[in-house]
């Protein structure tokens, strides 16, 4: 019993306090017994259930997540989809922008990692992504080959997506749902692990390494700012023909700053539902696109996925050139797409974006470890912009539409738009 009101008590405390504090003691007893290397097993392990469990998350989440599309999307739906895919891939590529011009490199172990294997020029790349992703998926899947992993994840869920009955696809997301909440039991005991991560960290490198980590996420957080005051009002303006940051500050206050503390997509659908109620959008749209949303808008995670496989590119001495960073916006936007509401998700396809660079699994792993230390701040953010997007592009559709089919509806877009600035 008192083992059970102890399980108690630490599940009701936040995720995010839980981590902070796990941030903490790690730090604490690298400074006062920094010899007790027996302390960093606890993030071995950690890092070591992350290993297990990413290759099937990527699998099950992202063919999950095209199986569930929606069949008769009309003007609106294809719109607001084009939309959320658009400015996820922008994201990315503002994300290797920010890293070209901001290289990142990390403190990893890289002693697994076969110089060897390391893909020389565009040509290389293009040939070891061709034969990978081809590679028998049960291969795939042992071997943790994410660039087979991914591309048959999409190919078997836009195949069951028009195929399949409606039970079968509710049984795939009850799967889902499954692989969901083991990756959600290994996140809730994330703060013992990080714990032990950053004991090692800092007993071998000093309190320095948090230098590094403020760094990775003020490139984080200047990508994600760019994406939601940036590249994101420049799409909707050319769509609605208006000043959208009425619309964008909008979204932020109402959506954002709820999503920021929640640190879920899907947990924010209600607050999402209720804003577009007020903005007077189409209901028969906004109840699917918001749900929809916060399973494929993920631009945030474009943009962590990004930043942190180039991280790991760049602590090899990876020379990354421009064309191949596309490939990887555009690898990094589909992989997004399995982020899927799970509080850290995007973390869990990193090693999809470094498998393009021929970086082995145990060093990705350890640039998903880096990735949860500094989830504290990440992940907040990140789901901030994935979040209040949701209702942005959601209102931009519905506006654009609107503007589209009816000069008529000139006066109700003025009317439903002015709402923004009460």
């Amino acid at each position: 019993m008192g083992m059970k009101k102890l399980i108690d008590k630490y599940n009701s405390i936040n995720l995010v306090s839980r981590i902070f504090i796990g941030i903490l003691i790690g730090l604490g007893l690298a400074l006062i017994v920094p010899k007790a290397s027996w302390i960093s097993v606890l993030g071995d392990l950690f890092v070591g259930a992350l290993k297990a469990i990413a290759p099937m998350l990527v699998l099950i989440l992202v063919m999950s997540s095209l199986a569930q599309g929606v069949k008769k999307s009309g003007g609106k739906f294809r719109t607001v989809i084009s939309l959320y895919m658009l400015s996820t891939f922008f994201a990315a590529i503002t994300a290797v922008v920010a890293s070209f011009l901001f290289p990142q490199v990390l403190t990893l172990d890289t002693s697994t990692q076969e110089l060897d294997s390391v893909p020389q020029g565009l040509a290389e790349i293009i040939h070891n992504l061709l034969v990978k992703i081809v590679i028998n998926p049960i291969s795939s899947l042992s071997e943790s080959n994410y660039l087979g992993i991914l591309f048959w994840a999409i190919i078997t869920g836009v195949a069951l997506k028009d195929i399949v009955s409606d039970s079968t696809k509710n049984m795939l997301k009850d799967f889902s749902a499954s692989v969901s909440q083991i990756v959600a039991w290994i996140i809730n005991l994330a703060p013992f692990g990080i714990m032990g991560l950053v004991f090692d960290s800092v007993s071998t490198n000093g309190v320095e390494i948090f230098t590094q980590y403020g760094r990775l996420i003020g490139v984080l957080a200047i990508c994600m700012a760019i994406v939601a005051l940036v590249t994101n009002p420049i799409i909707i303006s050319l769509l609605i023909r208006k000043n959208p940051y009425p619309l964008i500050l909008t979204c932020l206050r109402e959506s954002g700053i709820t999503a920021f503390f929640t640190r879920s997509s899907a947990a924010n659908i209600p607050v999402n539902m209720e804003l577009c109620k007020k903005l007077g959008l189409d209901k028969d749209m906004y109840s699917v696109s918001i749900p929809l949303g916060a399973t494929i808008n993920m631009s945030g995670g474009a943009v962590t996925i990004t930043i942190m496989a180039l991280a790991a590119a760049h602590t090899l001495g990876i020379e990354v050139s421009f064309s191949t960073a596309v490939i990887l916006s555009v690898l990094a936007t589909f992989a997004a797409c399995g982020a899927s509401g799970i509080a850290g998700g995007s973390l869990l396809l990193i090693p999809s974006a470094c498998s393009l660079f021929g970086v082995s699994n145990d060093v990705a792993i350890q640039v998903v470890g880096v990735g949860f230390i500094i989830s504290v701040l990440q992940d907040s953010l990140e789901t901030m912009l994935n979040s209040s997007s949701d209702v942005l592009f959601t209102a931009t559709a519905d506006f654009y539409q609107r503007r589209k089919h009816a000069i008529k509806e000139e006066v109700v877009v003025e009317e439903v738009y002015s709402t923004v600035n009460e």
